[in-house]
C-alpha cells in the first residue's frame, strides 16, 4: 500500500509539472520572427479511418488482409502516455504514400485531421480531430504499414515529440571543403512542442563548421516556445578530420 501511495504520489506531481507548463505555455507564446519550418501544404490531408471493434492478432491480419492498417487514437495526458482510447483502422494506401512522401520521420512530426467514420459505406462522422502519428510499424522489406498509434493534438496540447533534422551547408562547410568528413550524432532530437507549433523538421546550419567544430542540440534554432528534453551539451552533428583509411590513401 505504502509503495502504491509513493508511486501514485510521484505520477501526480509528474503530472502536475507538466500541466503548470502547458498552463504557462498556453498563456505566454513568445512573438518572434516566425520563419521557422512550416508543414508543406500538399501533404495537408484527411486521414479516413473506420471503427474497430476488437483487437487481437487474428483481427489484425484481417484488416491488412482487406487493404486497412490496425490503428489506436488516444490522448495525451503527460506528454508521452495517454488514454480515452479508440480503436480504428486506417487505409492502408493513404499511409504508405504519406509514409513514402514525408519520410518515417517527418511523417511522425506532422498533424493530420482524422476523420472516424462507423464503417467504410457511412457519411457520418463519430469523430473528427487533429491527430499527431505516434508510432508507425513498417513490414520489413515491403515497407508496408502494419500499424499506426495516433495521439489526438488540440491546440492546448503539449506533444513530446522526435524532430527531424535537416543538415544544410555541406557544400560550403570550411572543414568539409578541407577533406573533412560528416558525422551526424544525432538525426532527430526530442522536444516538448506546443501543438500548433510543432515544426516539421529544424534546419541545421553546417555553412561555418571547420575541423572538430560540433554543434549541440542547445544550438538548434527552434521556436522559443519549444522545451528541449535532453540535455543542451549533448553533440548532434561534428565536422570530424580525415578518416584513417582517406589518410592512408594520401600518403
Amino acid at each position: 500500500m505504502l509503495i502504491r501511495r509513493i508511486v501514485l504520489t510521484k505520477s501526480l506531481h509528474h503530472f502536475r509539472l507538466l500541466s503548470n507548463y502547458a498552463t504557462a505555455a498556453a498563456a505566454v507564446v513568445p512573438e518572434v520572427d516566425d520563419d521557422f519550418p512550416k508543414p508543406n501544404p500538399k501533404y495537408a490531408e484527411t486521414i479516413h479511418a473506420v471503427v474497430r471493434v476488437t483487437s487481437g492478432k487474428n483481427i489484425a491480419a484481417k484488416e491488412r488482409k482487406a487493404g486497412r492498417v490496425p490503428s489506436i487514437v488516444f490522448e495525451q495526458e503527460d506528454g508521452q502516455h495517454g488514454g480515452n482510447k479508440r480503436l480504428i483502422s486506417v487505409q492502408a494506401n493513404q499511409i504508405r504514400k504519406l509514409v513514402n512522401h514525408l519520410g518515417r520521420s517527418q511523417f511522425l512530426s506532422r498533424l493530420f485531421d482524422l476523420e472516424v467514420h462507423p464503417d467504410l459505406e457511412s457519411q457520418d462522422v463519430i469523430e473528427k480531430v487533429r491527430v499527431l502519428p505516434r508510432k508507425v510499424h513498417l513490414e520489413a522489406g515491403s515497407d508496408a504499414p502494419l500499424n499506426v498509434t495516433f495521439i489526438r493534438a488540440p491546440s492546448s496540447a503539449l506533444l513530446k515529440v522526435d524532430v527531424p533534422l535537416v543538415f544544410r551547408g555541406e557544400d560550403v562547410s570550411p572543414g568539409l571543403k578541407k577533406g573533412s568528413y560528416l558525422n551526424i550524432i544525432k538525426r532527430t532530437v526530442k522536444f516538448i512542442c506546443p501543438a500548433d507549433l510543432i515544426p516539421p523538421y529544424i534546419d541545421v546550419d553546417l555553412s561555418e563548421l571547420d575541423v572538430n567544430q560540433k554543434l549541440l542540440m542547445g544550438d538548434l534554432r527552434v521556436h522559443p516556445a519549444l522545451k528541449l528534453v535532453q540535455p543542451k551539451d549533448h553533440p548532434v552533428v561534428k565536422i570530424a578530420g580525415a578518416r584513417v583509411s582517406d589518410q592512408k590513401k594520401s600518403k
